[in-house]
């Protein structure tokens, strides 16, 4: 599997939500840790400044909320000792002894009452948190989306589109997902902690110590086998992206794999990976599922010594029976928030890792500012000017060293050089993706580093050997080129193309919907359709990038006329391998390691007898594929 198409499929980083991982609670996915722990989450809790009141809200509903949950066991002791005092009286014969059913009543009608502000705190806190939440969130998109228009195209090819989306879309939904459940979580599970203390404390002090005196066992128990179940986990992890790897080249490259009879092989290899996968899985879940027993366990201990200490100290007259009830449902409320506290405790830490590669976009350098007063060419003829242009993509080298090259208005200028010669950096350079190190660029005499990057990427109209169309009918899909373009225009555009005849046979005809990956049609077809995309964009210059490279010989020639119906009085570059496709051009720029080595028309080019004429000769003596068209 390719690193982009794993970089592609999404992916969380850290603990699963609602604080608990596979196996129950205590366990936890690997976590992927910041680099940058307090400055990345100084830098986040900056984006929750302007939410302080609500997050104050916040806190008071959860303190609320949590004294009502921690108070209820007290009163229900309450009604528990009523009650053992009613019957015990019975029982040794006392005159005048009775369950006081009015008083206990009125202990759960008050019990309901807790019950239903606790409730009802608890709503309002979510209710604010998730309004915080997604506020915060929505300001760290914006500025994510805003610096992404801003940075430069360098940027983008450093990098897969995996790794970028990932970001974008895995990253932040992960600091949401934690901002609206984790946090409250963190918040109540603390302040439970604490209260719990608080009233076990008031209860028996003795009590509590053996209560607490439980807890290092359990950390013990957890840690231990953390450590075990979590090296399942990675390797879990590891194995299922090799799955979805292979599953996705398999499903892809199905074709291939049926026309050279890989199947046996490829069902091979997915029964390998799988059987690794199941491998690593249940020991993973048999490992971390072990912790719940062993909490249990000790839990129960815990409850029994608590019990037995409880009933002596009741014996004593020391507590009431219904206090030792009460601690019971403390002691049971305690560990809980304990290991959700540790859990949530991890889910931050991915959490801060992942808005510090969120803050990495935010960080990176951006694109020259444009200019202050940005000129603006109303009438473009096409005069394009490199003047004495120099450019490399590091810092310490230079793939163009002094590019000199003059255009005149209604010129058709190819592009013709070897790979990597530096025919698509100069298209760069002239769209602003890059910017010079050296001399300058015009357009009708005007600097394009004193235009806004808008207005200088509007003059042209762009065709390239990758096709793109997005998800959407036909129409629309044409329709891109210019907006507000009439059906009648489209349709213009289409037969000027030669693509209007395929459309009318599709099923839905111009409102056929291209899928995601527009391979609901052929791949010329797809080329046709930008072609005609371009011809309705009716820029000032045309730039082509092997335009016709993807269809065949006949509708190659179709193409050919409407391109040169098309450039007819416009600048056009023209990018070609195909040496006989730009024999017409005024001007033919032949390039080789960033430098324009030779310039001519086709003719004295051939005269010349150097690296062009070598290279158009070759391609006619190794039967080249331009043979039937030359």
């Amino acid at each position: 599997m390719s690193r982009e198409q794993s970089e592609k499929m999404p992916q969380r980083s850290g603990g699963r939500r609602g604080g608990h991982g596979p196996g129950g609670p205590g366990m936890a996915m690997p976590v992927e840790k910041a680099k940058d722990f307090k400055g990345t989450l100084k830098r986040l809790i900056r984006y929750l400044r302007p939410h302080k009141l609500q997050l104050i809200a916040v806190l008071a509903m959860a303190v609320l909320s949590t004294i009502f949950s921690i108070v209820s066991p007290k009163v229900m002791g309450e009604a528990t000792t009523k009650l053992f005092e009613g019957i015990y009286g019975k029982l040794q014969g006392i005159p005048g002894a009775s369950i006081d059913f009015q008083y206990i009543w009125e202990i759960v009608l008050y019990l309901i009452g807790l019950y239903l502000l606790s409730s009802l705190f608890s709503y309002v806190q979510q209710y604010l948190m998730a309004g915080v939440a997604q506020k915060t969130v929505y300001d760290l998109r914006q500025d994510v989306n805003g610096k992404l228009n801003k940075l430069p195209l360098k940027y983008f090819d450093a990098r897969t589109h995996g790794e970028i989306l990932s970001r974008v879309t895995n990253d932040v939904d992960n600091i949401s997902n934690t901002l609206q459940q984790s946090l409250t979580q963190l918040i109540t599970s603390i302040l439970t902690i604490i209260g719990v203390i608080v009233m076990m404390l008031t209860i028996s002090p003795l009590l509590t110590l053996i209560a607490i005196l439980t807890l290092p066992v359990s950390v013990l128990a957890i840690t231990s086998i953390a450590k075990r179940s979590q090296k399942q986990f990675v390797r879990q992890q590891k194995e299922l992206g090799q799955l979805n790897g292979h599953v996705e080249e398999m499903y892809t490259g199905h074709k291939i794999i049926k026309v050279f009879g890989r199947e046996r092989k490829s069902q091979q290899q997915f029964d390998e990976i799988n059987g690794r996968l199941y491998e690593a899985g249940w020991k993973a879940q048999f490992i971390s599922g072990v912790i719940m027993p062993i909490m249990s366990f000790i839990g129960n201990i815990g409850y029994v010594l608590i019990s037995v200490v409880g009933g002596i100290l009741v014996t004593k007259q020391t507590i009431k029976i219904g206090d030792v009830q009460a601690f019971i449902q403390y002691a049971r409320q305690f560990t809980m928030p304990i290991t959700q506290t540790a859990n949530i405790a991890n889910i931050i830490q991915s959490t801060v890792a992942s808005a510090e590669r969120v803050f990495e976009i935010l960080d990176e350098a951006e694109e020259t500012p444009e200019a202050a007063k940005p000129a603006r060419i109303e009438e473009p003829k096409g005069n394009v000017v490199f003047d004495h242009v120099k450019f490399g993509y590091e810092p310490n080298q230079s793939l163009i060293e002094d590019m000199n090259i003059r255009v005149s208005p209604g010129q058709t200028i190819a592009i013709v050089g070897p790979t990597g010669a530096g025919k698509t950096t100069l298209i760069n350079l002239l769209m602003r993706f890059y910017e010079v190190k050296g001399g300058a660029i015009t357009i009708d005499g005007v600097n394009i580093t004193e235009m806004k990057r808008g207005d200088l990427r509007s003059l042209f109209g762009m065709v390239l050997q990758d096709t793109w169309l997005f998800n959407g009918t036909i129409r629309e899909n044409i329709a891109y080129g210019r907006e507000g373009a009439t059906e009648e225009e489209v349709v213009q555009a289409a037969k000027a193309a030669h693509a209007d005849h395929f459309i009318r046979t599709l099923p839905g005809g111009y409102d056929t919907v291209l899928n995601e990956e527009a391979s609901n049609i052929s791949q010329g077809q797809k080329q046709l359709l930008t072609i005609a995309r371009a011809i309705l964009a009716d820029p000032a210059i045309l730039i082509l990038d092997e335009a016709t490279s993807s269809v065949d010989t006949r509708t190659e020639v179709y193409i050919q006329r409407a391109m040169n119906e098309l450039m007819k009085g416009r600048t056009s570059f023209v990018i070609a391998h195909r040496l006989s496709t730009i024999r017409d051009a005024d001007l033919i720029l032949v390039m080789n390691h960033g430098t324009v080595i030779e310039q001519g028309t086709h003719e004295q080019l051939l005269e010349q007898g150097g690296f062009y004429a070598d290279l158009y000769n070759s391609q006619f003596s190794k039967g080249g594929m331009d043979q039937e068209a030359g």
